[in-house]
């Protein structure tokens, strides 16, 4: 069964409301509000962009919609919480549409005073991980490492301290290059 696509928004009140709502559920980046709203007006005639314009003005003006607030406080929890490192965190608040200057200065603020060998063990203890037995095991660390976000200087450094064999190590940095 498909789901009902919700109505077309013709007033400005009425994607005004749409736009709250989908504000109070989560904080949304300037980009992902105006993708949702589109979906909601005819966006191929002129009313229907200068309706989205319009809200989006109104939000920004009544401090609803900051990206610098939104990409401070999304890398702030993804580095506490899920202890992501900070490739992860800006690849992200790419994708949520933060580019430029803010989604710099914000990961730049959020990961100031990190020690990245430090965030990346407390990530593989929030995974539970154990230090690896086999290549494989040690591989799959490695990649997972890769996959949150941290260097791979810091990787080799952890993987260093867990006597990972040096031809391991040796394969692992011709695959990042």
């Amino acid at each position: 069964m498909a789901f009902a696509r919700g109505r077309k928004l013709e007033t400005e009140t009425e994607l005004y409301e749409y736009a709250l709502g989908a504000l109070g559920r989560r904080m949304r980046s300037v980009a992902e509000l105006k993708r949702l709203m589109r979906a909601r007006v005819e966006i191929e005639t002129e009313i229907g962009k200068t309706l989205v314009e319009l809200v989006t003005r109104r939000l920004k003006d009544n401090g609803y919609l900051n990206d610098a607030k939104y990409a401070a406080a999304y890398s702030a929890f993804r580095r506490d919480n899920e202890k992501y490192g900070r490739r992860r965190v800006v690849t992200d608040l790419k994708m949520k549409g933060v580019v430029g200057e803010v989604l710099e200065k914000a990961v730049d603020d959020s990961f100031a005073e990190v020690d990245d060998e430090k965030q990346a063990r407390d990530y593989l203890r929030r995974k539970r991980t154990k230090k690896p037995q086999n290549q494989k095991e040690a591989a799959r660390i490695f990649r997972q490492l890769m996959r949150a976000g941290f260097g791979s200087k810091t990787i080799f450094t952890i993987l260093k301290k867990w006597d990972v064999d040096e031809e391991v190590l040796t394969a692992f940095e011709e695959e990042v290059e």
